[in-house]
């Protein structure tokens, strides 16, 4: 829904894809909160899963945002009205309300054992600033403060030469650390994954919209971790790392989801144009046929980033 919003001004279509794409989100409610979307459906479109996902529900809210921006929300559909209500849920739902962290999804509840656990490719700075500049809740900047101070904290324990952040982290409240393997997905769940590789990318972007330092700070060292890990060379970039910086075993084949965030984190500073420059120059060779939607979904993204036609609402 993002990218279809970006693109509306390259695809005369891009409205009409939108509002099915919209009309979707809001046929596949989770149980616990009326806007927020239940995150699996089989392919006869019937919901698997009645829970949310927390970094789904926000790029649908941002998409909302975008599409007020882009076509008005005077049609058929109240985009900003609709945005509003929906990020209504996401912070009742999704948001923890005792540490202001981001929660798993609408299901985690104040004495579930997973309250104070995060999945760190949830954190959007980004979107959380337009999120408080269209509802007005300051809230969203608690959010904010505490994630970023989160990552700083845990960038320095677990990871000081790399930067890199695990998939989840629990015990955000007294004892943060990388989840234990096979705590939710894979053994790899406390090492740098498929969801922690959005990371670079979502944090980046607040430093190129926005300009905040505590960005470009948490970024810096991933970038220097990763030059000089592949010695500049893209083909060089595994598809998962320890938090050490070490390839996980099997992982040296090319993956997207990993590829193009490392392409969006350099962009933060002039001095990594050379190394962007090659990264930007592998990822187009990469043909959409022979990659998922996951992989393809992410690369589109970050070139859309990349190549300035990502705007801040």
């Amino acid at each position: 829904m993002i990218i279809t919003a970006l693109m509306a001004g390259t695809d005369a279509s891009a409205k009409i894809t939108f509002d099915e794409l919209f009309r979707y989100y809001h046929a596949h409610p989770a149980r616990a909160g009326q806007y927020l979307m239940s995150w699996a459906q089989d392919y006869q479109g019937i919901n698997t899963d009645h829970s949310s996902a927390t970094d789904g529900d926000m790029d649908i809210a941002y998409s909302l945002l975008l599409a007020d921006k882009q076509w008005g929300s005077k049609g058929a559909i109240n985009y900003q009205k609709e945005a509003k209500a929906l990020l209504a849920d996401i912070m009742k739902y999704e948001i923890n309300q005792k540490s202001f962290t981001i929660l798993l999804s609408n299901e985690t509840e104040p004495d579930s054992k997973d309250y104070y656990d995060t999945r760190t490719s949830d954190f959007m700075p980004s979107h959380f600033k337009a999120f408080k500049i269209a509802t007005g809740d300051i809230r969203w900047d608690k959010v904010t403060a505490n994630t970023y101070k989160l990552f700083a904290a845990m960038q320095q324990k677990y990871s000081p030469d790399a930067g890199l952040l695990p998939d989840f982290i629990q015990q955000v409240n007294h004892n943060p650390h990388p989840a234990k393997a096979m705590y939710l997905e894979s053994k790899y769940d406390g090492c740098y994954n498929y969801n922690a590789c959005r990371v670079p990318w979502r944090v980046a972007v607040d430093y190129l919209l926005y300009g905040d330092a505590r960005a470009k700070a948490f970024v810096r060292p991933i970038n220097n971790w990763i030059r000089s890990t592949t010695s500049g060379n893209p083909d060089n970039i595994s598809a998962g790392y320890t938090l050490a910086g070490n390839d996980l075993p099997t992982r040296h084949f090319e993956a997207l989801s990993f590829i193009a965030p490392f392409a969006v984190a350099a962009s933060i500073d002039t001095k990594n144009q050379q190394w962007l420059n090659h990264v930007w120059d592998y990822l187009v060779n990469f043909k959409l046929k022979d990659y998922d939607y996951y992989d393809n979904s992410i690369k589109m993204l970050d070139m859309i980033i990349l190549s300035g036609n990502y705007w801040r609402i």
